[in-house]
Formats: C-alpha cells, sequence, structure tokens
C-alpha cells in the first residue's frame, strides 16, 4: 500500500488522526517519538533533535554545517522507515523528501488560526494568548522549513493529494477517506518503480550527509543525483583540490561503485567580479 506522508498545522487535530490511521491499516507511525527511539542507530542525541528537527537550515558557519549535517541523518531515519513499507512519516518534509514516488500519499491538514488556538488552549491547559504565540512561532518554524529546505510554499495545495480542514469534517470521516485512499489500486501498481527510486534517493542523502560532516570541504555548491550506485555531482567548487576531495568522499560512502564528476571549478576572485 501507500507510503503516507503528513503536514499539519499546529491545533487542527493532525496527530490522533493520524494515530487512528495507522491503527486502521496496521501501519507505523514515525513521529518524533518514534525518531527518538531510533536517535542513536544513527549517532543523534536527544539534544540534537530537540534542536534540529524541522528547523529551517542554513549553510554559514561550521555550526550550522554540523545542524544541516544532523537534520540529512534524521532525514536518512525517515528514508529508512519508508523502505520496510506500510508507514506513515509525521511532517518533517517527508512528502517532499520523496517526492516524484507513484505510490506516495501526501495529506496536508488545516484549520481557521482562532479555532486551532481554541483547540490547543483546552487541551494544554493555556492561557489563550499563549497559545497564539506559540502557534504563530511553530506555524513560521515549519513553513521556514519547508521553503528554505525544499524550496516550496508550505501552504500550496498542489504539494498535497489530500487536504482536509478539520474544522470542517469529523476526525471519523477524515480517518476513513484515508484509508480508502491509501487503498487505491494504482497506488499499489507504483510500488516497485518507487522502492527502486527510493533506494536512489537514500544513497544520494548518504553522500549528502557525508558531504556535509566532511571538515575538508568549506562550502557546497553540489546537486547530487543516484542511479543504482553511480552517483552524478555537478555544481561549482572553489578549487581543483575541493573537487577532488568531494568526489573522494563521495567514493568512500557505502553503495557507491562510481562518479560521474561534472564539478566546475569557479575561482572565488572571478566570480565575486561577476
Amino acid at each position: 500500500m501507500a507510503i503516507i506522508t503528513i503536514s499539519r498545522e499546529m491545533g487542527t487535530g493532525a496527530y490522533k488522526i493520524a494515530q487512528d490511521v495507522a491503527k486502521k491499516l496496521r501501519y507505523t507511525l514515525v513521529d518524533g517519538v518514534k525518531l527518538a527511539d531510533h536517535a542513536h542507530k544513527y549517532g543523534l542525541s536527544q539534544e540534537i533533535l530537540e534542536r534540529v528537527d524541522e528547523k529551517p537550515p542554513v549553510y554559514m558557519t561550521a555550526e550550522d554545517r554540523r545542524q544541516a549535517a544532523h537534520l540529512a541523518t534524521i532525514e536518512l531515519a525517515l528514508l529508512d522507515f519508508a523502505r520496510t513499507g506500510n508507514v506513515i512519516l509525521y511532517g518533517r518534509g517527508g512528502q517532499d523528501l520523496l517526492i516524484g514516488m507513484s505510490n506516495l500519499l501526501r495529506i496536508r491538514f488545516n484549520a481557521p488560526f482562532e479555532e486551532r488556538v481554541e483547540r490547543f488552549a483546552e487541551r494544554e491547559w493555556m492561557d489563550p494568548e499563549l497559545a497564539r504565540h506559540l502557534i504563530r512561532k511553530c506555524d513560521h518554524q515549519r513553513g521556514g522549513f519547508i521553503h528554505f529546505y525544499f524550496n516550496r510554499d508550505w501552504k500550496d495545495p498542489l504539494g498535497y493529494d489530500l487536504v482536509f480542514n478539520t474544522s470542517q469534517m469529523s476526525a471519523g470521516a477524515i480517518v476513513d477517506c484515508i484509508v480508502a485512499a491509501a487503498k487505491d489500486p494504482r497506488l499499489k501498481e507504483g510500488e516497485t518503480s518507487s522502492m527502486a527510486m527510493l533506494e536512489d534517493i537514500i544513497l544520494s542523502k548518504r553522500v549528502e550527509t557525508e558531504l556535509l560532516k566532511s571538515d575538508r570541504l568549506d562550502y557546497l555548491h553540489f546537486k547530487i543525483t543516484s542511479s543504482g550506485s553511480e552517483v552524478t555531482l555537478s555544481g561549482h567548487v572553489h578549487s581543483e583540490e575541493e573537487r577532488k576531495t568531494a568526489v573522494d568522499i563521495i567514493s568512500r560512502v557505502k553503495g557507491v561503485k562510481n562518479v560521474q564528476d561534472h564539478l566546475q571549478v569557479v575561482g572565488f576572485s572571478s566570480a565575486h567580479r561577476e
């Protein structure tokens, strides 16, 4: 069946719906708790998860590079869960991470702002003004994460297959709709080709993670694509030494047997003048 991804605004009640869908389909719900339980397998601590999870990454300082590397490692964990099949990836850009896969069912939850505030404040026994502040902050953070990391508007409906306004439909009706959609035969037909694509996505993410972890590279302007065991690297570097370093790092990544190097060496001074 389909790999389900869920994008949600804070206070929509999406989590309980996701739990109910997972129970009905006998899927694994991959949420923050599930990731935390498996974080040690990827060398991630709880502190790292709290610091970088669903935060927009940047690439200016060494600390920013470390954050981006941690984020890429979290994505590797998500991809490994997706590989097992029968999963719901809750948040964390799953719909964009797996873009192009034909067995993907992308779900989005939203609701009017004040209704979300009321629901969240009541659930958490919180002052409504504090709830407004937290929801605005959370929406800004999650939207920024998608914008900066995947270059997409978080609210664009074309990024999803089903969009639910939880103020207009009951949770039970939404659950039934998602369960029915997940059983669509067209999603089943795309499983074989999608799993091959997933392996390519995983290899590209491994390469990206190792490049981000390396202190031998100062700046990353790379595009990484994978096909089978071959990785194609394009973009530019600032020196011939940096080009060789990048290729060397990639060649050592597990699963890589061949590297197609299409990097261009662009000196900083000449680029700056242009």
